[in-house]
């Protein structure tokens, strides 16, 4: 077993107000943008912090479990500065994305020009709401741009495409999916409909070809983000599934769910591939999931207050940290840190795996950002090495 997660710093809300601290308080959703300049927290009581990334140096080194620092204390280096965003409602998911000016900048609605930030980038926040609304921010201003309304229950998650076509796929306890167009002053360009219960999760893939989303049935649903109709749908799960996502070469997709199993599937052909048990020290519910930067990873949150992380073939977790209350977890854009979420409205930070890729790996990855599985299997190569490429096995 790998060294295990040391925690490197504890942020809790300032809160001085007369909240209720055990009503609303939950970190349902973190995110840190693309670029890794900024860190979104949902610290509950619909108060969002935006915390310019990285932290200072003596805030953001391994500490133990003796101090902690109130949100206000806490500075980020270079000129950023840190915002509050009062969403007025509780939150329930964030999800960050970016376009840039050489793209399509003179299709962007006449009102975005001024809302672009440095380096002519527009940076924006979507955050999902308790009543349905979802709220999507200018970060650079800490204004609303758009206020999405559509759905009738919880939005409880979102997702952008990472192509900076600025297209945001929000998932809802009403059952349905939206899809939005951020550059057509936030159309709506699609509903999807196809769940029989609540959608807890959704994730476009890297490659913005897929779109997966999951419920509080057993199955998993894939879509296609170009004709937004059913591909297909995985089955596998005996439980509600609550969290999902694509690796970064979008060649697989991992699901967790509330049976204490996460699944690894070959999107493209439906293929259960492994999967991982969460039974130590006992059998217990997943809340959420997630691929690190590199691919090579999982990070996982269970009910039984550990945080977990996975080499893609190996069924045990490489290293364990014990989380209270878990309701979250992402990797540092970069690699090197998880952050994570809990009831109380806390989010810590952890030392993750940063590794060296070895070449193998890169020239896999590379491959399959741009080859299917149906593409690889056809090529005029050795089948161990058609094994490798679409992770069957790891040569």
């Amino acid at each position: 077993m790998e060294d295990s997660p040391v925690l490197l710093a504890e942020l809790r809300p300032n809160r001085e107000q007369p909240y209720e601290w055990k009503a609303s308080c939950e970190t349902w959703s973190v995110a840190f943008s693309p670029d890794g300049t900024w860190f979104a927290w949902s610290q509950g009581h619909g108060i969002i912090k935006l915390i310019p990334w990285p932290l200072e140096e003596d805030l953001l080194r391994p500490q133990g479990y003796s101090q902690c620092f109130k949100v206000k204390e806490v500075k980020g280096h270079g000129s950023l500065k840190e915002k509050t965003l009062d969403c007025g409602r509780i939150v329930w998911s964030l999800a960050f994305g970016s376009s840039s000016t050489k793209t399509g900048w003179k299709l962007w609605p006449r009102s975005w020009h001024q809302e672009v930030g440095p380096p002519g980038t527009l940076l924006l926040l979507a955050t999902g709401l308790s009543d349905g609304y979802v709220k999507v921010w200018n970060v650079h201003t800490g204004r609303v741009l758009f206020n999405l309304t559509g759905h009738k229950d919880v939005v409880r998650d979102l997702s952008f495409s990472t192509n900076g076509s600025l297209i945001l796929v929000s998932a809802s306890r009403d059952k349905t999916l939206r899809v939005w167009d951020l550059k057509k002053d936030g159309k709506m360009l699609q509903v999807l409909s196809g769940h029989i219960q609540w959608v807890y999760c959704c994730s476009i893939s890297p490659d913005c070809s897929m779109l997966c989303s999951a419920a509080g049935e057993d199955s998993v649903l894939l879509w296609s983000m170009r004709s937004y109709t059913l591909i297909r749908k995985l089955e596998g799960h005996r439980n509600s599934v609550i969290s999902c996502d694509f690796s970064p070469d979008s060649a697989l997709l991992v699901t967790a769910s509330f049976d204490t199993t996460m699944i690894m599937w070959d999107p493209y052909t439906g293929e259960k591939l492994r999967a991982f048990l969460n039974a130590e020290p006992q059998l217990s519910s997943l809340r959420s999931v997630c691929f690190s930067p590199e691919g090579l990873y999982l990070a996982s949150l269970a009910d039984d207050r550990f945080l977990r992380v996975w080499l893609l073939d190996v069924e045990d977790p490489v290293s364990v940290a014990p989380v209270t209350n878990g309701l979250c977890c992402t990797f540092f854009p970069h690699g090197g840190i998880l952050a994570t979420g809990n009831r109380d409205g806390y989010v810590q930070f952890w030392t993750a795996p940063k590794v060296l890729s070895s070449l193998r790996h890169l020239c896999r990855k590379a491959l399959r950002c741009f080859l299917t599985t149906y593409q690889v299997l056809a090529l005029p190569i050795p089948g161990k090495m058609k094994d490798f490429l679409t992770y069957r096995t790891n040569l």
